[in-house]
């Protein structure tokens, strides 16, 4: 099943975004650190042209630290971008961002004018909740759907910098499918738009390969089959996910998984790698050849005719 999701207020709100973004000095952008890539809109490389960007990786508790450290190294190694780690309940990295705004822009420090700071990041990133620790009050909308936020606010963070909030807003067609998957997997697209087992049966097929163990344990299995489906069944038995009959509610079983994956209870986990996203990248351009090149094909015919 192709998982796409687009709100007609996503397209409004990225026309604002683009109105706005010449009057910004710097680019903050939050990520799900379980899922940097996914959770990265790919329109902002286009947008921000040289401008400096913080890619914020949020909910890092809920994230495996090791591969988060891969990819802080990975990201900056990107022209003029800085990372930072942090949780959206914790307030202790409040100066750390505030300190990285200031050092990205060293010829502000000395300028009456405030560094005009944008923050943006997709539904259900936990965007609205990190403005508010930052600001030290309740500001923006929260909620642990995706689309609470739905226009822009600016907040002065301190006497040197405003930021200018935005909504959540995905991209129009998600090309890259075991992205929009990994999305729906962590909360960001609306349950209207997919289906629970599907993405159910993604995450285990994922955490059988990554992270065996987490599933033995938490569903106190004796032992993985090479199939999601079979696996998802064992899970369904133990947790007494069935009906009349004996049949496996996999419904059920479905939304308890990606509720507990999502809450953190099968432990710090994350979705994707720096190599998983090179070699989809390159999966998407030859997808996006073969369409080219079909396109093409119809044009010749349509001449021909």
């Amino acid at each position: 099943m192709a998982i796409q999701w687009f709100p007609g207020h996503m397209h409004k709100a990225r026309l604002e975004m683009q109105k706005v973004l010449p009057q910004v000095d710097l680019i903050i952008e939050i990520l799900d650190a379980r899922i940097p890539f996914s959770s990265a809109n790919p329109m902002l490389e286009k947008l921000r042209g040289d401008k400096p960007c913080i890619k914020v990786l949020n909910k890092a508790d809920l994230a495996d630290p090791e591969l988060t450290e891969q990819w802080q190294q990975y990201l900056e190694s990107q022209q003029g971008v800085k990372t930072l780690t942090m949780t959206a309940t914790n307030d202790n990295r409040r100066s750390d961002l505030i300190q990285l705004c200031l050092k990205l822009l060293p010829n502000k420090l000395d300028s009456a004018k405030k560094i005009q700071a944008m923050i943006m990041g997709i539904p259900n990133v936990g965007k609205s909740t990190l403005i508010n620790t930052l600001a030290g009050r309740q500001i923006a909308k929260t909620g642990n759907e995706p689309a609470i936020t739905k226009g822009q606010q600016r907040i002065k963070l301190d006497e040197s910098i405003v930021l200018h909030d935005t909504p959540g807003v995905l991209w129009p067609n998600l090309e890259n499918q075991p992205s929009a998957y990994r999305l729906a997997v962590t909360g960001s697209i609306k349950e209207t738009a997919f289906e629970n087992d599907d993405i159910a049966l993604f995450a285990v097929e994922y955490l059988s390969q990554a992270y065996p163990q987490r599933l033995l344990d938490r569903y106190q299995l004796d032992q993985l089959t090479d199939s999601a489906l079979l696996t998802l069944e064992q899970i369904a038995a133990k947790r007494g996910c069935l009906r009349a009959g004996g049949h496996i509610d996999l419904p059920r079983v479905s939304k308890i998984l990606v509720s507990e994956l999502r809450s953190g209870q099968l432990g710090e986990l994350t979705l994707e790698t720096p190599e998983m996203m090179l070699r989809e990248l390159e999966a998407v351009e030859l997808l996006r050849e073969a369409k080219a090149a079909k396109k093409a094909e119809r044009k010749q015919k349509s001449k021909r005719r």
